[in-house]
């Protein structure tokens, strides 16, 4: 979790000199104090859940923030190392395995959460390099060899297809699966 204290101490709370009392300046602009509301509203977003930036866009967009505001703030986390979409959509991916998704699953399901569809394709493509979702594949196989024992052979077959097709797998590594793990 993000602590908005280390935050703002590395950020910075704005270019206004403050007074001794620690409140704003009396000269502050109404823009430098949207600035940092906004700011603040991406802090505890951050803190509550990590998020890809275009979900945290979309989120301080609903408050009520204008765009040039959000897309300030966004690009200052960005700078500070406080919002990094390729290692949510990263850390994503290796939950989405974890719960048996195929590629397309994936790339869908960060989409859905936010990431940039181009992001979402490149993250997923590397894992696919790295076998991950083959990997799943076989996993989700035994998940359905084991709780299909005593079935039918066409009827087994047909709950892993059905589980692997919405789960996003390819066909061609769905049929491999069924053929070794559901005779």
């Amino acid at each position: 979790m993000i602590d908005a204290e280390r935050f703002l101490s590395v950020v910075g709370r704005g270019d206004a000199p403050h007074h001794g009392d620690g409140g704003p300046s009396p000269d502050r602009s109404d823009a430098e104090e949207t600035l940092d509301m906004c700011r603040e509203a991406a802090l505890r977003l951050l803190d509550a859940a990590a998020r890809p930036s275009g979900a945290l866009r979309g989120r301080l967009l609903d408050k009520g923030y204008d765009t040039d505001t959000v897309d300030e703030v966004i690009a200052r986390l960005t700078r500070v190392g406080l919002l990094d979409d390729r290692a949510y959509a990263e850390s994503a991916v290796r939950y989405c395995v974890g719960r048996c998704m195929g590629r397309r699953g994936t790339v869908a399901e960060l989409v859905r959460k936010g990431v940039d569809r181009g992001l979402a394709e490149t993250v997923a493509a590397q894992a696919e390099q790295c076998g991950m979702f083959e990997e799943s594949a076989w996993e989700l196989g035994r998940r359905y060899a084991r709780k299909t024992v005593g079935l039918e052979t066409a009827v087994r077959r047909r709950r892993f297809w059905s589980a692997g097709g919405r789960k996003g797998h390819d066909p061609g590594v769905l049929r491999r699966v069924a053929e070794e793990l559901l005779p």
